[in-house]
């Protein structure tokens, strides 16, 4: 009996030992599977993942090849146009003619662009009045003037410095213009709109608009804020310039002639220590690029629009000196110094040296008619004022340039008597 039961015992623990292998293998079996399976899940997901890299590699070298296709067809349309423009330069070149007449050059102040404000009869009316000149009187000088087949020039294109024997000296070049064309510089003087202006009918400030190109910020009369390019001569010319190209030498615009007492351009570049000033200075800068960048030009008007035949030496002095520091430092460089008042000093004085060692060897003074002198060192010019008392009482001597009867504004009030 016990070697029975002994067996017996036997064939349970072999079937016990059977059961377990058979467990181990079928477990084995089904382990292998599940990580033979995740092996291969694995092996397409990377492929899935790595071909869908190779996609967007592909889409980003087609989109590249694509981009440079059209940048050279950009280029090749630029090429192009520069050859188009060049060869119409050359042509026009061939076309141009000496001119060997009198230089006319006027000057403006800022345009009155709301007359309701200026002509309201009040204390400053007057002076406003035969300072100034409305956006109407303005836009039909402008057309008299191209009408009347002037261009407008840069002073700079008359003169050119040379060294000859170690010295700087001013040599006036051939001035060659399209055929039957008159030279004219065009020049503003005073560009700021402090609080007594821009209450007496200017403009705000001088901006740049959402496309880049100088426009007018102003608030009118009724309280509306307003941005324009309708209401100030700069840009008024720019958009008369691209309507008449003919009516712009080499991309000439005019001479922006500034003081600093005001700041520049409606911005208060004289507060240094405002500490709005670094803000201003900026837009100030951006402005002024732009203006260059458009065919303006800048000069000095004296800092605080001294007179220098008045004034004493020092004086002169310290006031070119503050212009350059906060003036000059803004608008680079620049040649031409327009005298206040039309106020000059002549050769020989030692005013005139001064402002000529400062770099200033085109001068402007103010005259009835065009008036040029020059010298290897300096040129001296005679600009005519075009305001209120011209288009009352100079409307014979104006004649070559407009009708100023038909020019002026019905808004625009008799002079008082005395003015």
């Amino acid at each position: 009996m016990i070697i029975l039961q002994t067996n017996l015992n036997l064939s349970a623990h072999k079937k016990i030992i059977i059961a377990l292998l058979g467990f181990v293998l079928i477990t084995g079996f089904t382990m292998l599977a599940v990580y033979n399976q995740y092996e291969a899940e694995k092996q397409i997901r990377f492929q899935t993942e790595l071909h869908a890299q190779q996609l967007q590699e592909q889409e980003r070298q087609q989109a590249i090849q694509d981009q440079q296709i059209k940048d050279a067809a950009r280029h090749d349309d630029q090429i192009q146009s520069d050859l188009q423009k060049y060869r119409e330069a050359q042509v026009a070149e061939k076309r141009l003619v000496s001119y060997n007449g009198p230089i006319e050059h006027i000057f403006f102040h800022p345009l009155l662009a709301y007359p309701s404000r200026t002509f309201d009869g009040d204390a400053d009316s007057n002076g406003f009045n035969q300072y100034f000149v409305t956006v109407s009187e303005f836009k039909k000088i402008l057309d008299h003037i191209h009408s009347n087949n002037f261009i407008l020039v840069n002073p700079n294109a008359l003169y050119e410095e040379k060294v000859e024997d170690g010295k700087t000296v001013l040599v006036r070049k051939e001035l060659k213009l399209p055929p039957n064309k008159k030279p004219l510089i065009l020049s503003v003087d005073d560009v700021n709109y402090p609080d007594y202006k821009s209450t007496n009918g200017t403009i705000n400030k001088l901006i740049l608009d959402s496309e880049g190109n100088v426009a007018t910020y102003s608030v009118s009369p009724s309280g509306e804020k307003v941005i324009s390019q309708d209401n100030e001569i700069i840009p008024i010319i720019d958009a008369f310039v691209a309507e008449h190209p003919d009516v712009s030498f080499q991309g000439a615009k005019g001479i922006l002639a500034l003081t600093g007492y005001y700041g520049i351009l409606g911005y208060n570049t004289n507060k240094l220590d405002s500490p709005s000033y670094p803000e201003e200075r900026q837009t100030a800068l951006t402005i002024i690029k732009r203006l260059k960048e458009t065919g303006w030009t800048f000069a000095s008007h004296g800092y605080s629009h001294l007179d220098a035949r008045a004034e004493s030496y020092q004086s002169l002095e310290k006031d070119t000196l503050r212009w350059k520091e906060e003036v000059g430092s803004l608008i680079g460089p620049t040649n031409i110094y327009v005298y206040p008042f039309g106020s000059s000093v002549l050769p020989g004085n030692p005013k005139f040296q001064y402002l000529l060692d400062q770099g200033f060897n085109i001068l402007c003074s103010v005259g009835p008619t065009p008036y040029l002198k020059d010298s290897t060192d300096y040129v001296m010019m005679d600009r005519r004022h075009i305001d209120g008392i011209a288009l009352y009482n100079q409307e014979a001597i104006l004649k070559n340039l407009f009708d100023a009867k038909s020019v002026l504004d019905p808004v625009r009030p008799p002079l008082k008597a005395g003015s």
